[in-house]
C-alpha cells in the first residue's frame, strides 16, 4: 500500500513538475534564463564561447560563402511569385482581349489599339531618366572646339605679328 501511495505521489509531481519548469526562473536567489544567440561561422573561425548569460549556437558553414548571398536570397527575382500583385492584375487585364482598341488581329478596329499601343511606348521613351539629349551634346562638342580653335588662332596670330618698333628717341 506505502507503494502504491508512493507511486501515486510521485506521479502528482511529474504531472505538476513540466508546468513549474516552463514557468520565468527569476526572482531573488534564482537565475534569470540565458538569452540563446544562433550565429553562422564560416571555414575555421571559431565559435565564441558561451556565457551564463547567453549561449551560443553555431551553425558551420564552408568558407567559400562568406561574401555570398544568404540561400534565402538567392531566388529569381522575376519569378511571378516574387511580382507584386498589382503587376499580375495589369498583366491578366490583357488576357483574351480582343476587338476594338485591343491592338490584335482579329476583331473589328482591332488595329485601333495598335497607335494607342505606340503612343504609350514613345511617351514611356521620352520620359526616361537615360534618355540622351543628342542637341546638347552636340552643342557642347561645337563650343568647346570652337574653342580649341580661337585659342590655336590667338597664338598664331601673336606669333606672326611683327615685333614692335623701338621708340624714337624723345626731341630736343
Amino acid at each position: 500500500m506505502k507503494a502504491a501511495l508512493a507511486t501515486a505521489t510521485a506521479a502528482l509531481l511529474l504531472a505538476v513538475a513540466p508546468g513549474q519548469a516552463q514557468a520565468p526562473v527569476s526572482g531573488p536567489g534564482r537565475l534569470a534564463e540565458p538569452k540563446v544567440s544562433e550565429l553562422f561561422i564560416y571555414g575555421d573561425d571559431p565559435c565564441p564561447a558561451s556565457t551564463n548569460d547567453l549561449i551560443n549556437v553555431c551553425v558551420r558553414l564552408p568558407d567559400g560563402d562568406r561574401y555570398r548571398i544568404p540561400e534565402n536570397l538567392r531566388s529569381d527575382p522575376n519569378d511571378v511569385a516574387n511580382q507584386a500583385w498589382a503587376t499580375r492584375a495589369t498583366e491578366m487585364q490583357y488576357v483574351g482581349r480582343s476587338g476594338i482598341g485591343s491592338c490584335s488581329t482579329t476583331g473589328p478596329g482591332g488595329m485601333t489599339g495598335c497607335f494607342s499601343d505606340i503612343v504609350r511606348a514613345a511617351r514611356a521613351e521620352r520620359n526616361s531618366p537615360d534618355n540622351v539629349n543628342w542637341n546638347l551634346l552636340v552643342e557642347e562638342a561645337r563650343r568647346e572646339r570652337l574653342s580649341k580653335i580661337d585659342a590655336e588662332a590667338k597664338a598664331a596670330d601673336l606669333e606672326s605679328q611683327p615685333p614692335p618698333a623701338a621708340a624714337p628717341p624723345p626731341p630736343k
